[in-house]
């Protein structure tokens, strides 16, 4: 982002599916200006005690009011998922300023070219456990069809489109903490994933993907 002019110290930028503060903490390092928007109160509670000085709007994406061209950076770090797009993607669009771009990624839990340990076939069990029905739609962790979707009322292009692969080692405190920032994981669910660890021996190897795509906003002839 950095690279491609995106990421400059003093510009204003608005987190949106903020989390517990994932994105916002890296934003604020690299001296951006941060509005984060959060709409559950138990991860709005957690970035608001990690990060005091962030303005944090308790609210959905759909509903907060936003000023018109007020950012110059819009991120959506693994939350666009939850999203109507329909509202939000002309919502973004009105709150960039001229040179602004809407930054979108997600990180994937599995890397589809390494083997799948343990761990993972634990956690599916616990997915597998859930009564609720799938999300509708393409799949959340799919690249392609996320840029599709949010180009598609032609208010955004592509500028960049870049794809990672990455490990790490996850103890059993670690599984925990990641687990817990996942808003549709329950705490008995949490709890799970961690006795999963402990059960393997107390530590796991996993192999990430992650994408990101960073949008440039088409605007009218004038």
């Amino acid at each position: 982002m950095r690279a491609l002019g995106a990421l400059e110290p003093g510009i204003a930028a608005l987190d949106l599916g903020a989390g517990s503060g994932q994105a916002t903490g890296p934003l604020l390092a690299a001296g951006v200006r941060v509005t984060a928007v959060e709409p559950g109160e138990r991860l709005a509670g957690l970035l608001r005690h990690a990060y005091p000085s962030v303005e944090v709007l308790t609210a959905r994406a759909e509903d907060v009011e936003l000023p018109t061209g007020a950012f110059d950076l819009v991120t959506a770090a693994t939350s666009i998922h939850w999203m109507d797009l329909a509202v939000v993607v002309p919502k973004v669009h009105a709150a960039l300023a001229p040179g602004g771009r809407f930054a979108v990624w997600r990180n994937v839990f599995g890397d589809p070219d390494a083997p799948v340990t343990s761990f993972r076939r634990r956690v599916a069990e616990i997915v597998g456990d859930r009564t609720a029905p799938p999300r509708p739609g393409p799949s959340a962790e799919d690249r392609d069809a996320t840029a599709a979707a949010l180009t598609a009322a032609g208010l955004f292009v592509v500028e960049d489109a870049t794809s990672y692969r990455w490990r790490i080692a996850l103890d059993a405190p670690a599984v925990g903490r990641l687990f817990s920032t996942f808003s549709d994981w329950s705490e008995p669910e949490v709890a799970r994933a961690v006795d999963a660890v402990v059960d393997l021996g107390g530590s796991t190897i996993e192999h990430y993907s992650s994408w990101l795509l960073v949008l440039r906003p088409v605007r009218a002839a004038s």
